[in-house]
């Protein structure tokens, strides 16, 4: 008999992406869509299922071939009941049913968890994580989202909200944060964060800098306008590079003191700064940690880009066929 596929998904605010995978995290097929999130998000799981069974068409396949559906999900997910609350990206306010109605309309299991999470899994089995035991995943975006995997295993805590680095405190008198305290990560070293560090540094400048002229003038600015500055050389824009790099060297500190993982894995879209980035934060990092951290974990960068999330959404149905 031939050996079942798995269905991996990726879902966001802006896209979902599908994969069919082998039980060894190998994408055979891909496609993706836009995510219609209009009427409270309503439209979305039926575009799940409607796209599901299209390609299952297309591909002449069925349902028994497949072992399960994983997917990650923004929001808060129950995993054991397959629901999605709060996941404001989708206008997802109320609570939703992935499990139960993508089960019902394509006749496949179905298991979700947080997206952060799935994203860790994917890293860590086929990625940078080079599938060892203790890996520690860090996506830098919008917001910074985290995963954690201690000896083999996925961590959640009480209620869902173990691997929330994003929101490790990094300056207890700093800016406040949409989770209403003031100074986590996610409010420096962000994408978002990032332009707020340079818009309040470039206030007290007094030298000249393209950032300040740039900012000064009214122009828009992001991360990648101001970590290319820093890489020319750009006095403001280092400094701010340089501020940010502190601060993410910091927490990733704090992780790696507490949980000593193999390798902490860090992705998203300021990622894309790549080693020019890693180098300041290895620096910090090191200055913070405990001498046997410092010496055995090490911080990577990751490498599955947009394929994390499917490859991740796989491994669940792995794992969840194995208990």
């Amino acid at each position: 008999m031939e050996e079942q596929k798995i269905i991996g998904i990726d879902l966001g605010g802006t896209s979902i992406k599908f994969a069919i995978l082998t039980k060894d995290g190998d994408i055979q097929q891909r496609w993706s869509q836009e995510t219609d999130i209009l009427d409270d998000g309503s439209h979305i799981i039926p575009d799940i299922i409607e796209s599901i069974n299209h390609h299952l068409d297309i591909y002449a396949m069925t349902p028994d071939q497949f072992s399960g559906i994983g997917m990650g999900s923004p929001g808060s997910v129950d995993r054991d009941n397959g629901t999605v609350i709060g996941a404001f990206n989708l206008n997802w306010k109320e609570l939703v049913f992935p499990k139960r109605d993508i089960e019902a309309g394509t006749h496949i299991p179905f298991y979700i968890d947080n997206d952060a999470n799935v994203a860790a899994l994917g890293e860590r089995w086929k990625g940078a994580g080079d599938n060892q035991p203790d890996v520690t995943f860090v996506t830098l975006g919008t917001g910074i989202g985290g995963g954690i995997i201690a000896n083999n295993h996925l961590l959640h805590g009480v209620s869902g909200s173990a691997g929330e680095i994003g929101h490790v405190t990094v300056d207890p008198k700093g800016y406040l944060c949409t989770c209403g305290k003031h100074g986590c990560l996610e409010t420096v070293a962000s994408a978002t964060g990032v332009v707020r560090v340079a818009r309040d540094m470039a206030e007290e400048y007094a030298g000249t800098a393209k950032l300040k002229e740039q900012l000064d003038a009214g122009e828009d600015i992001s991360s990648k306008i101001v970590f290319d500055l820093a890489k020319e050389g750009d006095p403001l824009a280092t400094a701010v590079v340089d501020r940010v790099s502190y601060y993410l060297g910091f927490a990733l500190a704090n992780v790696g003191n507490t949980l000593n993982p193999a390798f902490i894995v860090i992705g998203g879209g300021v990622s894309a700064a790549g080693e020019f980035l890693l180098e300041k934060v290895r620096a910090t990092f090191a200055q913070n940690t405990f001498p046997n951290v410092r010496e055995n974990t090490k911080i990577r960068l990751a490498t599955l880009g947009n394929e994390a999330g499917v490859i991740g959404a796989a491994s669940l149905v792995l794992e969840n066929n194995k208990n």
